[in-house]
């Protein structure tokens, strides 16, 4: 799947900014000299309470660096302190990239979006078709890595990587291609492997030679387990007792998925460089923020290494990373021309997301949606939903108010009442829609989107 589906996602996304536009009709507040107050209380705060040991962040907005500033500490035991040209391991937000160096071979005709991905790697796919562009979106169905128990005695040791690809190999695929989205490690990995067979050099060499090199991206590198970088952040792990070390982990393994380190600067310079059109051309760049759908049409908001959604009430393109220790958040808003990225060296419930939220909303306003007339029969939809989810069975238990629905997470969060009806037999919960079909429930959120049958 490829463009094919570009009206239905531009029909999609029609409708859900129709839905909160009709709340609130200014984009940002008036209060943007205020944001560095802001921020210094907001991140004090975190490192009073322990909830953090340093972050990096920059605020840019309409041309001008409303933010650029570093808290805290790169390394607790010496206190000493983090500054804002400090490097930190990215995780995930490394996967912008990956997909990036893809579209860069198909620019040059050396593979193509829609070529089963077994012509460049030894897979057993069980009969199965899975093309690059299903590796690239979470929809291929094969299994994570990250999410195998027997993974995490392997991370703590450099091996070859095929090791890893035989391990997911041997394991069962969680849905057919196509008919889900589950965030997958594994895909961006295997992604990797084909960048260095087709490219003929490493996967850190490819990305310099095309986008580091020539944008000034100096202090972006892929990490190391052992080498010492100057300005590096260590990285802390939150725990109520106080912050702990991070654990072990072998840079062979989080790779073309999780393994570059950068700064905020450097990220800045590759957002803006990406979003301008220094990067790609219109349609390369299309390709990589536009999300495809599903087997059964459903939009998910996934495209090539970037979430692309609705974020109450303004377009924004962004796309997290957390691994041991570190966790990242990086946001571009295109109608505001606001970009912000933040870099914490904890993992815990305080990390780049949690900042970028609360700095967003300082600057812009949120929407809230405006619920429709219900129009379906919410008794017909009480009973209990099963599907795959991240790393584990999902079992969701529906109850019907007089209008609204209790949807409960048996064995995860506590319940939660839902009242925003989107129409569609359609309904939003902050970012996240829940789409009842015939004897099945869609959960379709930023980072996946789960099909799950009703029981009898």
């Amino acid at each position: 799947m490829q463009m094919k589906n570009l009206s239905l996602y531009l029909l999609l996304a029609i409708l859900v900014f129709s839905v909160f536009s009709t709340v609130n009709h200014h984009t940002s507040k008036p209060n943007q000299d205020s944001l560095p107050t802001f921020a210094d209380e907001l991140f004090q705060e975190a490192l009073d309470e322990g909830a953090i040991a340093g972050a990096a962040v920059i605020v840019y907005k309409d041309g001008k660096m409303l933010l650029d500033k570093a808290y805290g500490y790169a390394n607790l035991e010496w206190k000493v302190p983090l500054t804002k040209d400090a490097s930190f391991e990215i995780g995930s937000v490394t996967k912008q990239f990956t997909a990036a160096a893809i579209l860069r071979l198909v620019e040059k005709g050396k593979l193509s979006l829609e070529d089963d991905f077994t012509k460049y790697l030894d897979f057993d796919t069980r009969n199965r078709e899975i093309t690059i562009n299903q590796l690239l979106n979470h929809t291929s169905g094969i299994p994570s890595y990250t999410e195998l128990p027997e993974f995490w005695a392997l991370s703590i040791h450099g091996e070859e990587r095929d090791s890893l690809v035989r391990l997911v190999e041997k394991n069962d695929f969680l849905f057919e291609p196509g008919e889900a989205m589950i965030y997958n490690n594994s895909a961006y990995f295997f992604l990797g492997l084909i960048i260095e067979k087709v490219a003929g050099m490493t996967y850190e060499e490819y990305l310099a030679e095309q986008f580091f090199t020539p944008l000034g991206m100096d202090n972006t590198y892929y990490c190391s387990s052992s080498e010492v970088v100057e300005k590096k952040a260590y990285g802390y792990n939150f725990s109520p007792e106080g912050l702990r070390q991070k654990a072990y982990l072998d840079h062979t393994w989080p790779y073309a998925a999780g393994s570059l380190c950068s700064t905020t600067a450097d990220l800045l310079t590759w957002m803006k460089a990406l979003h301008t059109g220094k990067v790609f051309d219109k349609t390369s760049y299309q390709s990589m923020i536009m999300p495809d759908a599903l087997n059964d049409g459903t939009v998910i908001h996934y495209a090539k290494g970037l979430m692309h959604y609705n974020d109450y009430g303004h377009e924004c393109i962004s796309h997290g990373g957390g691994i041991h220790g570190f966790l990242s958040d990086t946001k571009y808003y295109p109608k505001e021309d606001l970009y912000i990225i933040c870099l914490v060296n904890t993992a815990g419930p305080k990390g780049g997301s949690y900042f970028g939220n609360q700095l967003t909303w300082d600057l812009l306003e949120k929407k809230q949606p405006e619920t429709k007339p219900i129009d379906m029969d919410l008794k017909r939809v009480e009973g209990t939903y099963t599907g795959q989810g991240r790393g584990r069975m999902l079992n969701i238990e529906v109850k019907a108010l007089d209008q609204a629905l209790i949807i409960d997470n048996v064995g995860g969060n506590d319940p939660d009442t839902i009242s925003t009806y989107f129409g569609e037999k359609t309904w939003v919960d902050d970012n996240s829609f829940l789409i009842f079909k015939k004897n099945a429930l869609r959960i379709n959120q930023l980072s996946g989107s789960y099909l799950l049958i009703k029981k009898d």
